[in-house]
């Protein structure tokens, strides 16, 4: 089985996430490294994808930094959505010619990791089959949201699943463009921590990726 390198970098910016990935992405292109799963936290950020509109940032740019808040234009697809504390986001740096070169199952893949993840909890999640529904949802309210890139069949970005976000930073949002409730793990009623969520995640998408788990590099804790 290939190995899969999962680091947390913890609290980290947006930005500087951005830079460790496109580093990741780098030597991966090369035929350098592992592939490697980054988890994060974010402080509170709004990210527009390549296929988002910007009617869907509720907030200019100067209420959302008198918010608290950072924003960036990105090369991932999906539309617009909200980062932050109580979140566990995942950036995967896979190279998929080592799987499978199929943009939509690895998309899947990632869907079925945060559902099996989420079954861990108790949480019965579902993918909804319907463009523009994309993401991982709960009784008809988003807990997961999912915005890839793939360059040279490198994957990049990733995903979020909201665990105790404090929901209300969403009303600077449409997420994912559609006008649909928001939930998160805390809100259903269940109790997890951020690490037992990273483990379960962790878990999920080695088996649906066919991966070992392995120790992050010492490498890879200097890029940190």
């Amino acid at each position: 089985m290939r190995p899969l390198e999962v680091v947390d970098l913890g609290y980290t910016r947006y930005a500087a996430a951005l830079e460790i990935q496109q580093k990741l992405v780098k030597a991966r292109q090369q035929g350098e490294g592992v592939d490697t799963l980054l988890f994060v936290e974010h402080p509170h950020v709004v990210t527009l994808g390549r296929n988002g509109k910007l009617q869907h940032v509720l907030a200019s740019e100067e209420i959302l930094a008198r918010s608290g808040i950072e924003y960036y234009e990105t090369d991932r697809g999906g539309d617009v959505t909200y980062h932050g504390p109580g979140q566990v986001v995942g950036y995967p740096i896979l190279d998929l010619r080592e799987w499978r070169r199929d943009v939509h199952a690895y998309f899947s893949g990632v869907e079925q990791a945060l559902i099996d993840a989420l079954a861990v909890f108790g949480i019965r999640a579902e993918r909804i089959a319907e463009r523009g529904y994309e993401g991982v949802w709960v009784n008809g309210a988003k807990i997961g949201a999912i915005g890839i890139h793939i360059s040279r069949w490198v994957t990049s970005h990733g995903f979020a699943l909201n665990v105790n976000t404090d929901l209300s930073y969403f009303k600077y949002i449409v997420p994912c463009g559609l006008t649909k409730p928001v939930c998160s793990v805390l809100s259903l009623g269940y109790g997890a921590s951020r690490g037992e969520v990273m483990r379960a995640i962790a878990a999920s998408f080695a088996n649906v990726f066919d991966y070992e788990l392995a120790v992050a590099h010492e490498e890879l804790q200097e890029i940190r």
